[in-house]
């Protein structure tokens, strides 16, 4: 696979704790540079950031982030600021402790109000695939396919591990049609780049493509 559709699918990520407006810029510009899908940062830099990539690129940010446990009024106000913002598309964090509980309806309907704000704009929903069974990665399949999101995400990167190929050939055959995939954490090379696309993900959240893409020598998109 051609390096340059690996960049097309990825989400160029910063959102470490001590990002500084300089890392932003530097994403900003090498996912311009490379053609990347977005770039998937802080809420904090939504606005500076879409004002400095104008329309040359998709900004992406998080809500609930990371650990998704804010009140679903709050991951609606997080939202729509996000949106006044400039902010492209949402990546959302469920409420892992619903999930547990067996409260699936309580999460369904959580991504159901956080899609309607988004309206045409993307959603993203991270189930953080690393503290859930098989059953409750299906049934989230489930949930995010009947709330109308547009994509089902593995991990924050901020918990214990990120994706796995068992979890996106999962995701794969458990989806609704409409319902993308977006495999993230802990993605390292272009070889699991690679087979990742295979399984069926159309997004991948990471920070190491590029400067992959810089050591191999790979030309700048376009």
């Amino acid at each position: 696979m051609d390096i340059k559709e690996i960049l097309k699918c990825v989400d160029h990520t910063l959102l470490s704790q001590g990002a500084t407006w300089a890392e932003i810029q530097k994403i900003c510009d090498d996912a311009v540079e490379y053609g990347t899908a977005s770039v998937c940062i802080p809420p904090s830099y939504v606005a500076q950031a879409k004002e400095y990539v104008k329309d040359k690129m998709a900004v992406c940010t998080v809500i609930g982030f990371p650990n998704g446990y804010q009140t679903t009024k709050t991951k609606i106000f997080e939202t729509q600021d996000a949106l006044d913002n400039g902010a492209d598309e949402i990546d959302m964090v469920i409420n892992i402790g619903w999930v547990k509980d067996g409260k699936y309806d309580l999460v369904e309907e959580e991504i159901r109000e956080l899609k309607k704000v988004c309206g045409s704009k993307v959603l993203k929903v991270i189930i953080e695939t690393c503290l859930l069974t098989d059953e409750e990665k299906v049934r989230m399949c489930q949930a995010v396919t009947d709330a109308g999101a547009d994509y089902i995400k593995t991990s924050t990167g901020f918990s214990t591990a990120g994706a796995t190929f068992e979890d996106i050939a999962l995701f794969a055959v458990n989806v609704g049609e409409h319902v993308k995939i977006k495999a993230a954490g802990g993605i390292s090379s272009l070889d699991d780049a690679e087979k990742f696309i295979g399984l069926g993900a159309d997004r991948l959240g990471t920070s190491r493509i590029i400067k992959l893409a810089k050591e191999s020598g790979a030309n700048a998109a376009g």
